[in-house]
């Protein structure tokens, strides 16, 4: 498994158009093979973060659906990032 999680600032005045913007890639992620769970989401607490939340069953699942990776307006957008790939050897739930 693979998990990709971090966070990105934006403007705080952007981070709502940023978000919608958002929506596409995370309906297109959910129905993409080997995707667990895929979710953008504002941050309750600094008005500019934007959490990033993914669970892949592979690296070649990740890759398979990366593509080029956020369009040149978000990529703009953003005025940093810390998001990275965490390779799972094991899980245990928690339910």
């Amino acid at each position: 498994m693979v998990i990709v999680a971090g966070h990105i600032t934006v403007e705080p005045a952007e981070r709502e158009n940023y978000l919608a913007n958002c929506v596409a890639v995370v309906v297109q992620a959910r129905a993409a093979t080997g995707c667990l769970d895929f979710s953008i989401t504002a941050d309750l607490v600094e008005p500019g973060r934007i959490a990033i939340f993914e669970r892949w069953t592979s690296r070649e699942a990740v890759e398979a659906f990366r593509g080029s990776g956020p369009s040149e307006e978000q990529g703009a957008a953003m005025l940093s990032a810390d998001v990275a790939e965490y390779d799972v050897s094991d899980v245990r739930s928690l339910t």
